[in-house]
Order: structure tokens, then sequence, then C-alpha cells
């Protein structure tokens, strides 16, 4: 995972596609909260990135700038979730010695000062050499993430790619491993790591001269571009979470005019922002799959709070808190959201809703969808042309778009205001039909 924060970035490629880039230069500055002189240079900054990453393709494979973030229906993982990631994973610096590196240690294993030496002797005479301390570092990195493996035996340590996956499958099993792994990474969450895996095994395969129509069978739908986006805080805070930590960060409400601030370090150019500096303790994440969000249940000095992870920047670790602490405020949570339909912790209220079984049908997908998304509630009564679903949840507001969903196939019974709510609705929505 990355290395450096990359907030502007994503806020940037949030607003690219929900904008379909109708903004202009000095809109997108406004709402992303820096200056044009900002923006531009972050837009070179991802060209630059596009193409080091095709730079060594064949001319009619390499992208430009504009085609590499254009919409694509079938296609929105590959532009822009891997672009991002390639974007801020390492810094100039660190990407030019993980490459040389990795080189090295391709057909190899060598020890830190083996590698030293020869990062050292490959490098042109008017670059500053970096230190052991430096390769060191590197190498802990490359570890953590599982690109390299130490073997085992006495010091000093020697260090290999950790290939050993792709090096004792045949092209027929990495083929079928792929497969496995688009589907996955497509079709459910978090998926950032099975993109990136995804990835590294499309690259393996077309090296190995593999037919590329072999690699691409499968098409999908029903992206959600800020659910892939967003899934870089989501290991950070998990981590926090199992390490019992608070973090820190600033938070840009939904409502909010700016979804990102700059960092300034000279105070001549201070300027206010409208996030909120948050400390808080991460208890619990939560995934929309109904609009596609991610949000953080966490307890700070007001008590149970909710964040939408669109809204975090510039995220930290901070203190660790007492175990019987924690669990005491985790309690708390779990018992508040206990009648969530998602993450509403007001009052509980009993919902019924009659579900009409559709016409000449086999099998019922109505029932079968009611069975499989209406997680605790119940099938109270049932006749051969419908049957009463029951449950019991805190407030109404999160369960309404998924009974909206059902259309003319379903019925709002109780509670009476939640039934008036309905009627108004679709009453408005009628008169949007309306001749003219």
């Amino acid at each position: 995972m990355a290395k450096e924060s990359f907030d502007k970035e994503i806020q940037f490629l949030r607003m690219l596609v929900l904008t379909s880039g109708a903004f202009s230069r000095q809109q997108f500055a406004e709402r992303l909260g820096i200056s044009v002189h900002t923006f531009d240079k972050t837009i070179r900054r991802l060209k630059e990135v596009i193409s080091s990453v095709h730079q060594h393709l064949p001319q009619e494979q390499s992208k430009e700038f504009s085609e590499t973030i254009r919409f694509s229906y079938y296609d929105s993982t590959d532009p822009l979730l891997l672009f991002l990631f390639r974007a801020k994973s390492v810094k100039e610096s660190e990407s030019q010695r993980i490459t040389l590196l990795l080189a090295a240690m391709n057909e190899q294993s060598l020890t830190t000062m083996e590698l030293l030496d020869m990062y050292c002797s490959s490098l042109p005479s008017d670059l500053p050499l970096p230190d052991e301390k430096t390769i060191r570092s590197d190498l802990k990195y490359l570890e953590e993430v599982g690109v390299i493996k130490r073997e085992l035996g006495p010091r000093p340590f020697r260090y290999r790619i950790q290939d050993d996956l792709i090096r004792s499958l045949s092209d027929e099993e990495l083929l079928d491993l792929y497969d496995f792994v688009d589907v996955m990474a497509n079709t459910q969450v978090p998926s950032v790591q099975g993109y990136l895996l995804r990835d590294g095994l499309k690259k393996h395969l077309l090296r190995n001269q593999v037919e590329q129509y072999a690699v691409e069978p499968f098409l999908y739908k029903y992206h959600y571009y800020s659910r892939i986006l967003d899934e870089a805080h989501l290991f950070t805070l998990l981590h926090a979470i199992r390490h019992r930590r608070k973090v820190r960060f600033l938070y840009f409400s939904p409502k909010s005019e700016k979804s990102y601030a700059s960092k300034n370090t000279n105070p001549l150019f201070e300027r206010d922002t409208e996030g909120k500096a948050e400390k808080t303790l991460p208890l619990k994440i939560v995934y929309d799959h109904q609009y596609g969000r991610w949000y953080l249940l966490s307890h700070g000095r007001e008590g149970i709070r909710k964040y939408r992870m669109e809204g975090i920047t510039q995220i930290e670790e901070d203190e660790s808190v007492d175990e019987v602490w924690y669990e005491e405020k985790k309690n708390e949570l779990t018992e508040k959201i206990r009648y969530s339909w998602l993450i509403d912790t007001g009052r509980p209220v009993t919902v019924r809703a009659r579900f009409y079984n559709p016409e000449g049908s086999e099998p019922n997908f109505v029932k079968e969808r009611v069975m499989l998304q209406g997680q605790w509630g119940q099938i109270v009564f049932e006749d051969e042309h419908s049957f009463i679903y029951e449950i019991t949840v805190n407030g109404t507001t999160e369960i309404k778009p998924w009974l909206r969903s059902f259309g003319s196939s379903c019925e709002v019974l109780e509670p009476a205001h939640f039934r008036r709510e309905m009627i108004a609705e679709w009453k408005e929505i009628q008169s949007y039909y309306e001749s003219v």
C-alpha cells in the first residue's frame, strides 16, 4: 500500500468522474481548496505517472492522460484505481531505489550490504548515495507489503523476490487464478488489494506471451468510484482498530463546499479551511452497498460519531487506549446500532410492508430478494398473491431506499406516518410524468 498520502488526488479523481470534466480549472481549484497553480502541478504530476506507467508498452498501447481518465462503462478500475495507487505509492527517489533493488534481487538473494554496493555502483555520479539505514528501511517496507522475502539462515540475512506463487503454477493455472481474482475484486469489498494482485498477474501473463483476449474474459457493471477510492483509508483504520489506537484527521462533511485543504507550510499563504480537525477512536467500519459508501463509526468527546470516509483527509494514528475501556465503548456502539438498517442510532420502530408476488414468474424473485437482503426481518403472513414482511429498525430513513427500490411490488403498511411519507413521494414522482 501507499507510503504517502494522496488525499488531493483522490478528491480530484472523484470530482473528475462525477462531473465528467465539466468544471473549469478555477472551479476545480476552488472545490479542492487549493490554488490554480497547485491544481496545474497536480495535473502535471498525474501525466508523469501515466507516461512512466506506459513507457514500456508498444506505441499502439500507450495512453494519453485524457484517454486514461475518460469514462468507460465497463472499465472503472484499470484506469482510475491502479492509476491512483501508482500515482502516489512512493516518492520519486524511493521509486528509483526500489526499482533498482528489485531488479538486483530478481535472479538471486542478496544481503543488505551487497544490495547497497550494487545500488551505489549503478547510480550516476551526480546523484547522492543512500546509506545503509535507508536501504534497510526500503527492505523492511518491501518485506511488509509482501514483495520480498527474507531467507532462513544465519546473519547477515539474505533477501529475494517473493514470486513462489507464479513460478510454481503453469500458465493455465495462472489464468484460472487470474479469473478468480478478477471476479472477487470486482464483486467483493474491500477490493484494492485484489485489483493490485490482478494487475500483477495480468502483467506476468502478458510477459509470458499469453494472448490478450485470454486475460480479459469478463465485463462488469455497477462500480462505485467512491467505494474504490475510499479504500485508501480503510487499511489505516483497520490497523488502528486492531491496535486500539485513536486517529486524527481533517474532516469535510458532505455538506461542505470544499472537499480538500492544502497543507501550507508558509504562514504568509495560510488560509481558512472548511474542514474540521477530529480526534476519535475507531470502533467499526460499515459499507453501504445501496450507495457505495464507506462509514467510520467511532467514539469521541461527544460520544458515538459517524463519518463518511470520502470526507476524511490527512489521517494519522494517535495514542492507544486501555483494552477494557475500548471494549466498553465497542459494546456501547453495538447496542446503539443493534436495530440499525445501516448506521442509524435513532429510536426503534417496527416497519410492516406488503410485497406482491410477480405474476406468472418462477422463481419468485421478489421473495428471494427480500429473504436475501432483509437482514433480521421476518415474513409474518403469506398467501398466493403477496406476503407481509416485518422488521424493527432504528428509524425509517435508511430502510426507505431499499423499500422504494421494489417499486409497485412493495406497499408500506406501518407505521402510519411512514406510509404517508411514501404516498407523498410517489405522488411527487407521478407529477413528474404528467402530460405537459
